[in-house]
């Protein structure tokens, strides 16, 4: 995973968790699961950017 990815996957996260906060601080629950998957979409970029590197690894270790 490049430096870019691993940057924007964490921004995604931070604008999810400040989602998730305004929604939880006016009430506004659209808006509070509407951070929570923004969260839950990070942590998926995340783990599947992370799988693709060791796929690469494995891949460069035959070759």
């Amino acid at each position: 995973m490049g430096l870019d990815d691993k940057f924007e996957n964490k921004l995604d996260d931070l604008h999810g968790r400040g989602k998730e906060a305004a929604g939880a601080v006016t009430g506004d629950d659209s808006l509070k699961a509407e951070g929570e998957a923004d969260q839950k979409k990070a942590a998926v970029k995340d783990k599947v950017d992370g799988f693709r590197d060791k796929i690469k690894e494995k891949v460069d270790d035959i070759l």
